[in-house]
């Protein structure tokens, strides 16, 4: 089912806000946010959010993060992020279960190795890991104490221990899923009620459904093969939103898909049984 029919370049970052009960999604590439019934235009690209409060989210751009009141417009800059790099934007991020924020970087071409995984929490902005060339799958397992994250260009998806306090990352990542002898390419990601972990697969038109221990255990299948971020919503949590993307095709090829960059809905099962998902967690200010 279609949520909305709008193709969009570079579909990503879905939200769903738990206060509002409403989807947030972004365009990347159009520099754009959209939910229900209103977008908001950016100067740069714009890639990603976490929920503040009932009118405020905290944005990722190409600079760094920033406050946007969503009734009134008004931004704030939280923090720069790379802001002195024109070749490097934002990517996938989300909020974490302490309150802090995740967020990936890369090259706007996709240059090797040109982007970094930060988080901030409490007004500290730390990098994570260096060196990755598409961040994605940012997603988290409170029970746990986990985080997970991949590189797309890789076909690896990372999961990290984490601090239950504080949640810093703990050690060193260890490697989740090996995809890259299947051709698949991990983008955006969420964690069901039960920690499975759900995987948009870039090309494959898919979102895929892999246990703790990394079995796989199930897709949901969407008209467009560049399927790029999920989240769970509705009242119950039981809805599953997934974006797209139509960024690097030919002519031909969107003539083939007429559904690529759209936003998508659907009712998961796993065995004949509904799945639930977890309230997005909300960025933690002191203002």
């Amino acid at each position: 089912m279609i949520h909305d029919n709008r193709s969009l370049e570079l579909g990503e970052g879905a939200l769903w806000h738990p206060e509002r009960q409403e989807l947030f999604w972004f365009d990347i590439l159009g520099q754009s946010l959209h939910g229900a019934g209103q977008d908001w235009m950016f100067d740069d690209p714009a890639s990603a959010a976490g929920w503040v409060d009932r009118h405020r989210l905290v944005v990722a751009t190409a600079k760094g993060l920033s406050v946007l009141n969503l009734a009134t417009d008004e931004r704030r800059i939280l923090c720069p992020l790379e802001a002195d790099r024109p070749d490097t934007r934002s990517n996938d991020g989300k909020a974490d279960p302490w309150g802090g924020f995740w967020i990936g970087t890369m090259g706007r071409q996709a240059q090797v190795n040109a982007g970094a995984l930060y988080r901030w929490y409490q007004d500290e902005v730390r990098t994570l890991r260096k060196g990755m060339t598409i961040p994605n799958s940012t997603c988290f397992d409170a029970a746990r104490g986990c985080a997970y994250f991949s590189d797309t260009a890789e076909g690896i998806v990372f999961r990290q221990g984490l601090d239950p306090r504080t949640g810093w990352p703990v050690g060193g990542a260890e490697v989740f899923l090996d995809l890259s002898a299947l051709g698949l390419n991990p983008d955006g990601a969420t964690v069901d009620a039960e920690g499975r972990v759900w995987i948009a697969q870039w090309g494959a038109g898919r979102v895929a459904c892999y246990a703790p221990d990394g079995a796989l255990l199930g897709a949901e299948t969407f008209p467009a093969s560049q399927t790029s971020c999920p989240v769970f919503g509705g009242p119950a949590l039981d809805t599953l939103f997934v974006t797209s993307a139509m960024e690097g095709m030919d002519a031909a090829g969107r003539r083939a898909e007429p559904h690529g960059g759209k936003t998508f809905v659907c009712t998961p099962m796993l065995n004949g049984t509904p799945v639930i998902g977890v309230a997005e967690p909300r960025v933690r200010l002191d203002w």
